[in-house]
């Protein structure tokens, strides 16, 4: 059973809260505290204001039946999300937000368990820009590429700077009629973001561990709370950009691994072995396993599964075919695997995952 919420804010499904509840791990009265309404879940959302720019979110939940959320997105701000319990637990995330319609999905008896920290101007630009300094060349264009596309889609013209840029995109948001991101992104694009989320996803270090346990034990009260948090919230962000200056590999073989990772997304319905993979860019099986590893966290075929799921999505949202055609243009040889292997990773079937888009669409 799945219930579809159509909600023009993320916490419009949530119930207000106090700041005595006793699930909460340590609260003031100037925190925002939602609550999930018992017919849907259990659990809360603390939201702890610790600027006028800056905000901590700490979230602990569950509920009780599928829910899909049809939300017009948040815009003119971004996030660093620390999950851990949940379907990504043990890994971070950078997520910017550009006001999209969002199609979003909560499993049925999974506990989702994040310290997030959300940046709002002036800060937002300062942090992002923090972010794209650390990225990769490639993933440099990609990114510059994805807000050139935004910003043209928005009616805008040329610009100049990375940050010009932003902060068109999200003056021009606050107005524009926002599709989803499947929607707007080119083909192509669409396929380089892939590679892309990669880069703005990262282990949860034992340091940025020992943070989190501050924030989620904090022993003070009042103002000395808030200066507390945060400064562990900044050493925590902070934690996280260190990790992107690492190199995962040195250059050659780094490249060798984006030419491998290339060659899947353009042969995803007759993929190579991973020993023809390994020859088709100049090394071997070990190499291409430990590299895909390092910079992917995952297996070359791993990495392949989650391209398909992920053009699955995007055709399931913006095409008419249907799901056993679906199957077939993203390399599955049979609807049961495919079927299978999306609702393992998405939570639900790919059929009502196709009825509930086409919903939200008209």
């Amino acid at each position: 059973m799945v219930e579809r919420l159509s909600l023009s804010r993320w916490d419009e499904w949530l119930d207000s809260g106090s700041w005595r509840d006793p699930r909460l791990l340590h609260a003031d009265p100037s925190d925002r505290i939602y609550v999930c309404p018992t017919r849907l879940g259990d659990g809360y959302y603390q939201h702890i204001f610790l600027e006028e720019d800056t905000k901590l979110v700490i979230l602990d939940y569950s509920v009780h039946q599928d829910l899909v959320f049809d939300v017009l997105g948040e815009c003119d701000r971004i996030e660093f999300e620390f999950q851990l319990a949940g379907p990504q637990a043990g890994y971070s995330f950078f997520i910017p937000y550009f006001g999209f319609q969002e199609m979003g999905i909560k499993r049925a008896r999974k506990r989702y368990f994040k310290v997030e920290v959300f940046f709002e101007p002036p800060l937002l630009s300062t942090y992002f820009q923090a972010v794209f300094e650390r990225f990769t060349p490639k993933n440099k264009q990609v990114a510059n590429n994805i807000m050139q596309s935004l910003y043209l889609a928005c009616g805008g013209g040329p610009t100049i700077t990375s940050t010009d840029l932003l902060q068109r995109i999200f003056a021009a948001n606050k107005s524009y009629y926002r599709p989803t991101f499947e929607q707007l992104m080119p083909d192509q694009l669409y396929n380089e973001v892939f590679a892309l989320g990669y880069a703005t996803r990262s282990p949860i270090t034992v340091a940025m561990q020992t943070i989190i346990g501050q924030i989620l034990s904090c022993p003070y009260c009042g103002p000395d709370r808030r200066i507390y948090l945060k400064q562990k919230a900044m050493e925590l962000v902070n934690l996280r950009l260190e990790v992107m200056t690492r190199p995962r590999l040195p250059l050659d073989e780094l490249n060798h691994i984006y030419q491998a990772a290339a060659f899947l997304r353009e042969n995803l319905t007759n993929p190579p072995t991973v020993e023809t993979l390994a020859r088709h860019i100049g090394t071997n099986r070990l190499k291409i396993n430990q590299g895909f590893r390092q910079v992917y966290g995952t297996t070359p075929f791993g990495y392949l599964k989650d391209y398909r799921l992920m053009q699955a999505k995007q055709l399931l949202m913006t095409s008419e075919l249907s799901v056993a055609q679906v199957a077939t243009a993203v390399g599955y040889s049979s609807r049961s695997r495919f079927a299978t292997a999306f609702r393992k990773e998405i939570g639900i079937n790919p059929k009502t995952f196709q009825m509930q888009t086409w919903h939200y669409a008209s």
